[in-house]
């Protein structure tokens, strides 16, 4: 084997050696064990039974690429060289920041485009001479070439160095901050990145430096680039030595242990610095460039309010936590442990009482999503279950941290939702488990159970400040329509909440300045120093945040995640075509700097520009927009079924 391949075929083997761990994880743990629940310790409904129905699990169906192939040129394009690679991270990685892209294994396809990103290598083991050739002389002609793992085919020259060194002995990359690509960089953790912690002393993934690189954008610890840069006349070529798709995996499938310096409550923005860095070599070059905005409604951060309600006293005072955001216009969210069985976690309070609480919660607009039954710590040990569990029989009993008995995970989700449902009126759609015990079934397990969006990971284990689509069994292959927004600020760090306050606030601003969300986790088992920093907290982000629950900012994420935009330029005009499957509301697009859109005479009101943000009101449909300079006067039009008719977009 040559060298050039170590640290692609380490990566894979790596990723390998993990899901090989968690399939002995959930093999070596001891079966359930059945236990018969004295009557003194279960709560009993009367008349309450169900559910009636079955869950099936949906069985593992890898993602094809051909799912990201449509798209004009005005996209990124994505020449993939090996579709049995991480390509799937990557692809959930550009969505979540943005930016329009389609995938192609066709390179006369992908050099249609002003700006290619090759991935996962450039090798002559997975280009002919002649794909490699037409590489090379792609910057020259204006191009834009972005190369992730540069490994041979003689274009070393192209992008400015001299060899490529695998080395899994590199810990962290350094920019160079004075570069204007870079100028939005400006915090010391977005100017330092990691590739692991060294006192873990858990191997790290394997990377490429390269060597006699001048001016790169980045180096490694050891001193070789970790992001090469070229210029070629009005063209540019950067190499990088980071399988970005392999890393993006890591922090979203919560499988990058030796990478993740804290639990919570941290501004850690590792993956988005490398997503923010890939939309700049973009937008930088693609003079048609529109992305995505991230936040609703032209805001800088997307907020979430959520609380665990999972202790005797929490259902209570819940519900003064909910009159103070019903005052402020917030719907927060609770997480509400279904708590019908005393056991070695708590007495019972899903009973006669609790469910009035719950119906308060629900009265007062208050969003209610599952905390699970047994709030267990090795609810990710559990068995998937028959599909069939159901109340009363559906017993589970925590006998200490480590056991618990008549347990399963579709037990857990599915008996939650049908008791929450049942007594609130609602049909939640959130989950967030005990302890943040992540089993690595629960993608497909909350798929098959009617959730849509998870709560389950945190901002900092995930290395991103950004929603993300989940996979199958948290591995590489295998998208699934379930969206994660982690945790951001919880309270059980000491010192204590209420003392915590500016330090929150200046996560958040951070996490401001490129559209990130923060989540604040709040345990409702105290009022006073808790509710304190609920209020400071609100007041102190108000004027820049959104404030949604999980359930409104994950559909309005999901239909966000199914937008295309493509741009296609006229003879005095940019029009940029939008297809809205999913009505959404607050879209916003960046557009380049003096594009406008028309600000009169149109029935689509509501639209506002502000510099290079334009913001949208509620759309569903196709839409063509015509963007002009400030000079002239643009129009659009509404796309109805296969018709198409002129709309002037208006104010």
């Amino acid at each position: 084997m040559q060298r050039s391949t170590l640290v692609r075929v380490s990566g894979i083997a790596l990723l390998f050696v993990s899901l090989v761990i968690g399939i002995r994880i959930l093999v070596s743990a001891p079966p359930v064990q059945h236990m018969e629940v004295p009557e003194k310790d279960f709560h009993r409904f009367q008349g309450v039974a169900g559910p009636d129905d079955a869950t099936v699990v949906p069985r593992h169906v890898p993602t094809t690429w051909t799912t990201y192939e449509p798209g004009s040129t005005s996209r990124l394009a994505i020449l993939l060289t090996d579709p049995d690679s991480s390509w799937l991270g990557l692809a959930h990685g550009l969505k979540s920041i943005g930016i329009p892209f389609r995938i192609t294994r066709n390179v006369h396809e992908a050099l249609a485009h002003k700006v290619v990103l090759v991935y996962p290598m450039i090798s002559g083991k997975v280009l002919k001479p002649e794909e490699l050739q037409a590489l090379a002389e792609f910057p020259k002609t204006g191009g834009t070439l972005i190369g992730v793992q540069v490994l041979g085919g003689g274009l070393n020259h192209v992008f400015g160095f001299r060899d490529a060194v695998a080395s899994r002995q590199r810990y962290d990359l350094t920019l160079a901050t004075a570069d204007p690509l870079l100028a939005d960089l400006t915090d010391p953790r977005e100017q330092r990145l990691r590739v692991g912690i060294r006192d873990k002393g858990i191997e790290v993934m394997g990377t490429y430096g390269y060597t006699d690189a001048s001016a790169p954008l980045a180096r490694f610890d050891d001193g070789t680039a970790a992001v090469t840069q070229v210029a070629h006349g009005p063209g540019r070529a950067y190499a990088i030595g980071v399988d970005l798709g392999f890393l993006l995996l890591k922090g979203y499938n919560n499988r990058g242990e030796e990478l993740v310096k804290t639990f919570d409550n941290e501004f850690d923005p590792t993956l988005d610095v490398w997503l923010r860095l890939i939309k700049a070599m973009y937008r930088t070059a693609q003079e048609e460039a529109v992305t995505l905005g991230t936040v609703p409604f032209g805001k800088s951060l997307s907020v979430m309010m959520t609380h665990d309600v999972d202790f005797t006293q929490s259902i209570k005072h819940a519900v003064e936590y909910a009159e103070y955001e019903k005052r402020q216009g917030i719907v927060g969210t609770y997480f509400i442990q279904v708590k019908y069985i005393r056991d070695y976690n708590d007495d019972i309070f899903f009973n006669d009482e609790g469910v009035r609480y719950v119906k308060q919660l629900a009265d007062l607009g208050m969003e209610l999503g599952s905390h699970t039954i047994a709030h267990s710590r090795v609810f990710n040990q559990f068995p998937m279950g028959s599909g069939r569990e159901s109340y009363p029989s559906y017993a589970p009993f925590v006998k200490d941290r480590t056991t618990a008995y008549n347990v399963s995970i579709l037990g857990e989700l599915r008996v939650s939702k049908f008791l929450i449902d049942h007594f609130s009126g609602q049909s939640i759609v959130s989950f967030r488990p005990g302890e943040l015990s992540n089993p690595f079934g629960l993608p497909q397990a909350l798929l098959a159970t009617g959730y849509r969006y998870s709560s389950t990971a945190t901002a900092n284990n995930s290395l991103t400040h950004l929603p993300y689509q989940l996979n199958y069994d948290r591995l590489t292959d295998s998208e699934v329509e379930i969206f994660e927004f982690p945790v951001t600020i919880e309270d059980e760090a000491l010192p204590k909440m209420g003392d915590r306050l500016p330090q929150a606030l200046e996560v958040a601003k951070r996490i401001s300045r490129y559209g990130g969300s923060v989540v604040v986790l709040i345990h409702p088992n105290v009022l006073d120093h808790k509710l304190a920093f609920e209020k400071g907290f609100v007041e102190g982000v108000r004027p820049y945040a959104w404030f949604g629950s999980v359930g409104e900012f994950g559909r309005w994420w999901a239909a966000r995640n199914r937008v295309e935009v493509d741009v296609v330029r006229d003879a005095a005009a940019m029009r940029v075509t939008l297809n809205v499957p999913v009505s959404l509301a607050g879209l916003t697009l960046e557009v380049p700097a003096g594009w406008e859109v028309a600000r009169s005479g149109n029935p689509l009101r509501g639209v506002a520009q502000h510099g290079t943000m334009v913001t949208f009101p509620q759309l569903q449909g196709t839409y063509t927009l015509l963007f002009t300079p400030s000079s002239l006067s643009p129009s659009a039009s509404r796309t109805s079924s296969s018709r198409s008719n002129p709309v002037n977009m208006g104010l």
